[in-house]
């Protein structure tokens, strides 16, 4: 893997299921730009679009992620483990579905063939602390950051129980600072800011919650850490009233979210470090 430069930039995906769309647009308009970070860093659903990144960190790659998440279906990604009916298990989802997919889709098979180096970040599900994975097989860890609890089984990686990222720190930006980054761009998905009523469905309630807790996340560590580094957030896609179980709007948040970042670049964007305030409760 290549060597870090002087000021590192590192690149942070978040989670938030299927808004993991809109970072894909985000990533084609800020290829577009000329942006080239030293360190991918995801989690959750960011895991697996920054790894995916890492291996092809150019437009064609950022093409072939779009054309990915377009032919995306909810029950690729959410097969419902009927055993889980007869208490046979603890989580609701079969895990094959995600592992299938992502054994298909990753252009390589480990961390250390990457592009760019990576780094994907989970949750120990005992001690409740962040765990960063950077060697080693990529479908376990992305796996391990995407599990999601009582949605997804624990995945098991040495001695550790991991589960979702967003659990201790789905926004990492203390693990980028350790990493020695010093320019941070962090790439949101954002949450349903509009809803008119919650989630009806019980797993699209639990993805809800998580993208709330994301941004909240996020707000709290660029305020611990700015002193530290300089951290740049892309803003996420407002209004939005799609479900982040819902993946029927993949074609449409890449394309919004694209020209929105196009525009924000265009005004300067990249330069000023500032909360978007798409992050912060609002109404509509």
């Amino acid at each position: 893997m290549p060597t870090l430069t002087a000021q590192p930039t590192a690149l942070i995906l978040a989670g938030g299921g299927s808004f993991g769309a809109i970072q894909v647009g985000m990533l084609r308009a800020l290829i577009a730009y000329g942006l080239m970070p030293d360190l991918v860093i995801g989690s959750s659903v960011g895991a697996i679009n920054g790894a995916y990144f890492a291996c092809a960190p150019n437009a064609s790659g950022v093409a072939r992620l779009e054309a990915i998440w377009g032919g995306l279906r909810r029950s690729e990604v959410f097969p419902f483990a009927w055993r889980s009916m007869l208490g046979q298990h603890n989580f609701a989802v079969d895990p094959a579905g995600l592992r299938n997919l992502l054994q298909q889709c990753l252009p390589y098979s480990t961390f250390e063939q990457t592009s760019i180096p990576l780094h994907v970040v989970a949750t120990d599900l005992l001690q409740g602390v962040t765990v960063q994975l950077s060697t080693g097989p990529l479908v376990d860890a992305v796996l391990a950051s995407c599990a999601i609890p009582a949605v997804f089984p624990p995945v098991r990686i040495g001695e550790r129980y991991l589960v979702d990222g967003a659990i201790a720190s789905n926004t990492p930006i203390s693990v980028a600072i350790e990493l020695g980054a010093r320019r941070i761009i962090v790439l949101p998905t954002g949450f349903a800011c509009a809803l008119e009523s919650p989630p009806r469905n019980a797993i699209a309630s639990a993805l809800h919650a998580v993208t709330l807790l994301i941004a909240h996340q996020l707000v709290m560590e660029i305020a611990l850490h700015r002193g530290q580094a300089e951290i740049i957030t892309v803003p996420p896609l407002c209004p939005l009233t799609a479900s982040p179980y819902d993946f029927s709007h993949a074609g449409e948040l890449i394309e919004r979210a694209a020209d929105q970042t196009s525009r924000w670049l265009e005004h300067g964007g990249i330069t000023r470090q500032r909360v978007p305030p798409a992050l912060v409760a609002h109404r509509h």
